[in-house]
């Protein structure tokens, strides 16, 4: 579980309820936020945004849409030192051994991409074709991450849009009903509520989803950079301890130490 992202849901949702509660004067009213709750607030809001994004998406686009939501909190499984590690060991392998003693290899590795690397590289595919094959599906897979960043910006756009939608119907409402005072005070409360309503979602929702799917795709492209750049250089005949210093270059300098110490690039010879 990505505890950031439970903390940050939580901790925004605790805050805001305290701020509508909490009085100064007369300390904490909870019965306060039954004057944030309003149905037709809701329904203007929440379901002309969910609506219109449905009508912008397949349905099989907007559930899947829908169900990257969970992506937020999942803890990230990608170790690079590990990756770059498990190539080093790779590169020590081929250069003792060749390259085809790594189609053993391959099975052993769990990450797809990885292995139908190693086996494009075992099979003598030609260096540029390989890194054209592996750069296609790299482009798909971003692709597909990009359409659910996209449904979360989209939905995001959506909420404060539909919030002043909300509030114009709440205006117009009273204004029809400045000859009732008793009429005016409900219609303001739906013109107010829906644009608070439409800032939530945008801004406590969506726009919080899209930047953590962002990072988790930019963590996995660059993963897959760092696997095409160390399968060509392993083709190439590089030098293990070549390889390694190209791929530690992808890594903040804090953590370019970790494979040196794990006995990285080990052979010279």
């Amino acid at each position: 579980m990505d505890l950031a992202s439970i903390l940050g849901l939580v901790i925004c949702f605790v805050l805001v309820v305290f701020g509508i509660v909490f009085d100064k004067t007369a300390g904490i009213n909870f019965g306060a936020t039954l004057n944030f709750l309003d149905v037709s607030s809701a329904l203007i809001t929440f379901g002309g945004s969910f609506s219109c994004i449905l009508m912008s998406n397949t349905l099989s686009s907007y559930v899947q849409g829908l169900k990257s939501f969970a992506l937020i909190f999942k803890s990230s499984t990608i170790d690079v030192p590990e990756i770059i590690r498990k190539i080093i060991e790779l590169s020590n392998v081929a250069r003792k051994e060749g390259l085809l003693s790594l189609e053993e290899a391959a099975g052993d590795i769990d990450d797809p991409f990885l292995q139908k690397g190693i086996l494009l590289v075992v099979d003598g595919t030609d260096p540029e074709l390989v890194r054209a094959i592996m750069e296609t599906e790299l482009v798909s897979v971003e692709g597909r991450h990009k359409d659910k960043i996209g449904f979360w910006e989209d939905l995001g756009a959506m909420g404060p849009a539909w919030g002043m939608i909300g509030t114009l119907i709440g205006l117009i409402n009273m204004l029809q009903a400045m000859d009732d005072p008793s009429a005016i005070g409900p219609a303001m409360a739906v013109a107010l509520i829906t644009t608070l309503y439409g800032s939530l979602l945008a801004n406590w929702i969506c726009a919080p989803v899209a930047s953590k799917l962002k990072s988790k795709n930019a963590d996995e492209m660059m993963v897959k950079e760092i696997e095409i750049e160390g399968l060509l250089s392993i083709q190439a005949g590089e030098n293990p301890r070549v390889i390694e210093e190209k791929l530690k270059s992808f890594l903040a300098p804090k953590d370019r130490g970790s494979n040196e110490e794990e006995g990285g690039g080990e052979a010279n010879g």
